[in-house]
């Protein structure tokens, strides 16, 4: 599948139904361990060791400007169909906020207001290694659909180490959702809500997602997240 495939009527109702979209063979093999081999490279802003901060185990990068070309690429590319569905979003929810349809416009939003760190990140989990139920907030722009893409491939590098999702519901009990992805596969899901439709109207659904415990191997993936940080 190319960016050019995908089905944007179908991936906004996955989205609207379960809170995730799957998005299949976004990138090729070869695409993936090119990537995922930039981990021990130069490039990158930030690194962050998970279990320092309790946020689980493992390893995770962020990258600085100049971004990679291909990340620049998915980034410019997956925007605007995404800001249109997070349009419709707002405009379900009564908020007043738009998102102009070029990535670059939005970028120029966050920097004039202090947001002018890279957040795409690359991840490494090993062997008992996982990511704490989160969200991805940065600063006081939070463009609201982010994309997570599997750069291994389970049963080959790794087991365990699921993407999870999980919502949770007003006066009820929350609702946990596994992707099962596979190499080169998108998820595409909220930062922190999404609109349900209830008996008295549209509500905001609260999210948070992590990855589940790593049983072995190594676990690589790209995270584009389409605001900058603080």
């Amino acid at each position: 599948m190319t960016l050019q495939d995908i089905d944007w009527t179908a991936t906004e109702r996955e989205l609207n139904t379960h809170g995730c979209a799957h998005v299949p063979g976004l990138l090729s093999r070869a695409e993936c361990e090119a990537m995922a081999a930039r981990y021990d490279g130069d490039g990158f802003r930030s690194t962050v060791t998970m279990a320092r901060h309790g946020f689980g185990r493992g390893e995770y990068r962020y990258f600085d400007y100049p971004l990679p070309d291909p990340v620049v690429e998915l980034r410019t590319a997956l925007y605007p169909p995404l800001a249109r569905i997070a349009n419709r979003w707002n405009t379900a929810l009564g908020e007043a906020a738009r998102y102009p349809a070029d990535h670059g416009d939005y970028l120029a939003r966050c920097h004039a207001a202090g947001q002018a760190r890279p957040t795409p990140l690359l991840l490494r989990y090993g062997p008992d290694d996982y990511n704490c139920l989160h969200q991805d907030l940065y600063g006081e722009h939070v463009f609201p659909l982010q994309v997570a893409i599997l750069l291994s491939e389970p049963g080959r590098d790794f087991e365990g180490g699921e993407f999870v999702l999980t919502e949770q519901r007003p006066r009820m009990q929350s609702r946990a959702e596994v992707v099962p992805l596979r190499q080169g596969d998108a998820a595409i899901f909220p930062v922190h809500h999404r609109p349900v439709t209830g008996g008295r109207g549209v509500y905001r659904m609260n999210l948070r997602h992590g990855v589940s415990r790593l049983r072995a191997g190594r676990r690589h993936t790209l995270g584009l997240i389409f605001h900058d940080a603080t």
